[in-house]
């Protein structure tokens, strides 16, 4: 069975790729070239891989020392060697959003990665995705250091493009005679055209590309109150319809303020909110992706980062959206092209079709349920991971010798 998600689900199906991307899906009645490398998947499901929305995971550590680090970008601290990306294929995770942490008031520059290479050239796919951004409190910082320091590294940012913009007239004035010399306004507004990739120093690039649109926000809200600061500041600075709210804590109680805004969001892995009645004393628990279905919320959730417990599987995280009430397509489709989406890269991944990459995943059964796993999953067309090859888990279950002749 081929699970499609953008589509019907295929029974008997089959998929041809050729090199790397999806040429066709079908029936059993597909044509196959000659020349094709076949593999029987016969009483098994294809599925897409699942999309990883927000993960520091593969990072040496998850945030610098500094406060406000906009210059550095998460492929100097990717780590190849990690066993996050071993995980993330056996858990059928083939496309991963590395981004920095949230303990930070401006961090750094997000990317696509894949969870297997040797490097982070070989593994990357998309680079300069997003900027990561905090309106919650560091640690050892308050509310109001927080969101000043926010504001003031934007604040330094404009005054410095401000005078970029004015030298960059001048600089043309000089050589061409036909520029007039202006007033400081003037040459900063007419200026402003002039800036060159050349011209932006290391502290300020990232941010130029945030304005200028190359790079999305991703601003970590931990608690309701949270919220408003962040779409202000969304709203003040043009970057809607390319920033994203990762949330944690009560943040959900602020769903109506963010379905109005139409910022699609990223949710902790724990999806249940508990409280305690101040009257009563009972415990009172709400599932926060119901919350923000009811509100029109786009959202992705996350699988815990490490742990024993099953919340650490995407597929696990899923499952517990149809418990909850979402249909199964539905849930499915939140951790595999709903999370492409949000990421910007529904064009590539998250779906079985034609022209995406070939990135699939074959489950023993249904890829929600718990008692399925992972048999292959295949990046890009090629062979990434094979259970049967498995040297870790061949290591750990070895096979029973067998008992010697009487």
């Amino acid at each position: 069975r081929v699970v499609t998600v953008s589509g019907a689900d295929i029974e008997e199906g089959t998929v041809l790729i050729e090199n790397g991307v999806i040429t066709a899906v079908g029936d059993g009645s597909l044509a196959i070239p000659y020349d094709a490398m076949e593999v029987d998947c016969t009483g098994m499901v294809l599925s897409p891989g699942f999309v990883h929305p927000h993960s520091t995971a593969g990072l040496d550590i998850p945030n610098e020392n500094l406060a406000v680090a906009p210059f550095v970008d998460v492929y100097d601290a990717i780590d190849p060697s990690r066993f996050f990306f071993e995980d993330a294929l056996r858990n059928g995770v083939s496309t991963i959003h590395v981004v920095q942490g949230n303990n930070c008031v401006v961090g750094g520059v997000s990317r696509i990665v894949h969870p297997i290479g040797l490097s982070a050239d070989e593994m990357t796919r998309m680079a300069g995705v997003a900027l990561k951004m905090s309106t919650s409190p560091r640690n050892g910082y308050d509310r109001l250091r927080q969101l000043a320091e926010l504001r003031e590294v934007f604040s330094e940012f404009d005054r410095w493009r401000e005078d970029l913009s004015e030298k960059r007239y001048e600089q043309e004035a000089e050589k061409d005679d036909e520029l007039d010399p202006l007033p400081p306004e003037q040459a900063r507004a007419k200026g402003s055209d002039l800036i060159r990739d050349e011209d932006l120093d290391d502290r300020h690039r990232n941010l130029a590309h945030l304005g200028d649109g190359r790079l999305g926000a991703w601003i970590y809200c931990g608690s309701a109150t949270d919220v408003a600061p962040a779409l202000s500041m969304i709203d003040a600075r043009g970057w809607k319809g390319r920033s994203v709210l990762v949330l944690a804590g009560d943040s959900h109680l602020a769903a109506e303020e963010i379905a109005a805004s139409g910022v699609p969001v990223v949710l902790d892995e724990t999806l249940m909110y508990r409280k305690r009645d101040v009257i009563s004393g009972d415990v009172v628990e709400t599932f926060i992706p119901a919350v923000f279905r009811k509100a029109g919320v786009k959202f992705a959730i996350q699988p815990a980062g490490n742990g024993s417990m099953p919340e650490r599987f995407l597929g696990y995280q899923a499952a517990r959206l149809v418990r909850a009430g979402f249909s199964h397509k539905q849930a499915l489709r939140i951790v595999t092209l709903g999370a492409a989406e949000i990421c910007g890269v529904a064009d590539r991944y998250g779906s079985i079709e034609v022209g995406k990459m070939g990135n699939i995943v074959l489950w023993t059964a249904d890829p929600l349920e718990l008692t399925s796993w992972v048999q292959k999953v295949w990046i890009e067309g090629i062979l990434a991971y094979d259970r049967e090859k498995d040297a870790r888990l061949e290591r750990l279950f070895p096979e029973a010798p067998e008992p010697a002749a009487a």
